[in-house]
């Protein structure tokens, strides 16, 4: 029987992808290793302020890109190291503090007992208005069940990894809708549990920032849900 702790090499690995969160990302970094025994990956997002570096000196394994590619593009890179290496469960986590590393083994959980094969690790007392706004349009929009849409963090299993690195979500810009859009017509279960979220240590939503930012979202993202649906 397997411990909770992930004994077996290659069970899991933590993919973190990071822009400029060199204030952060050491501290995330010791503190998942500390509460898991799976392999941190930091997907660094051609960084300018030395976030690699800090990420090595904690013990994480760099990706680095030479070019941005925004966050989805982040993600696809720790996906398919994930895939290339054989890890059974990919985790996601944001760079900026926001998920706790104590929560990590209570998000993966579901999906280590076949209960799930994606967990979203969900708060729903965090966010703006504005987020909550957005939530619940594009919940009757796009017809999911799933309550905290736009969680970064989250469980996959291998089914649901190598769904993500398919053409499917090539074009996609963030870990939300059209993520859940594509697990779901891939026929896959994808489920919530609920967790406690910090405040950011630094920074500011890059998606929420503004409610322009928010109109803008709105129109992409309901093009991509009306499309998918379609």
């Amino acid at each position: 029987m397997r411990s909770s702790k992930f004994s077996r090499s290659r069970s899991l690995v933590v993919l973190i992808p990071a822009l400029n969160e060199v204030l952060t990302i050491g501290r995330i970094v010791r503190d998942v290793k500390a509460a898991v025994n799976g392999d941190v990956v930091v997907i660094d997002d051609a960084s300018t302020d030395g976030t690699a570096e800090a990420a090595r000196a904690a013990g994480a394994v760099v990706l680095p890109h030479t070019l941005r590619s925004g966050a989805w593009g982040a993600m696809r890179t720790g996906f398919r190291y994930a895939a290339a290496h054989g890890y059974e469960i990919a985790v996601t986590m944001d760079a900026d503090g926001q998920h706790p590393a104590d929560s990590v083994l209570s998000v993966v959980a579901p999906v280590e007992s076949n209960q799930a094969d994606v967990v979203i690790g969900s708060c729903l007392h965090r966010g703006s208005p504005a987020r909550k706004f957005a939530w619940a349009f594009f919940r009757k929009l796009a017809m999911l069940e799933i309550k905290d849409l736009t969680s970064g963090f989250r469980a996959y299993n291998r089914d649901a990894i190598c769904a993500l690195i398919s053409a499917d979500t090539g074009l996609l810009d963030y870990q939300d809708i059209g993520v859940l859009l594509c697990l779901q017509k891939r026929g896959l279960k994808i489920s919530e549990t609920p967790v406690k979220m910090c405040p950011r240590i630094s920074g500011h939503s890059r998606v929420f920032s503004s409610w322009f930012a928010v109109f803008q979202y709105l129109v992409f993202t309901g093009i991509l849900c009306l499309s998918k649906l379609k």
